[in-house]
């Protein structure tokens, strides 16, 4: 029996404008990210992004510090939940004035 030379097949998608487009409006709470119990802010290198991980809609990135696209983050509060530190919290979505919703 003879071995051939198969190419593996992987999905290659990119994040991006969903079918809804900008979701960010629906949302009721917003996650708030607290720099100084967030891990890769703390050491200033690239560890944990468990955040990143989990987040079901990829609007959160792998920087430092990471950064949250609130216009596409529909506040499911799966990224507070999984923060090992409690880095992210959800606060109210009315707490924020207009210009911070921007």
């Amino acid at each position: 029996m003879g071995t051939r030379n198969y190419r593996r097949k992987t999905s290659h998608s990119e994040p991006g404008a969903g079918d809804g487009g900008r979701t960010g409006s629906w949302r009721v709470e917003r996650p708030v990210l607290n720099p100084e119990l967030c891990i890769p802010c703390k050491r200033n290198k690239e560890a944990c992004f468990i955040c990143w991980l989990f987040c079901p809609e990829v609007v959160i990135s792998r920087t430092i510090p990471p950064q949250i696209n609130l216009e596409y983050c529909k506040g499911c509060g799966i990224c507070a939940e999984e923060c090992p530190t409690k880095a992210i919290t959800m606060a109210d979505e009315a707490l924020f004035s207009e210009k911070d919703k921007e």
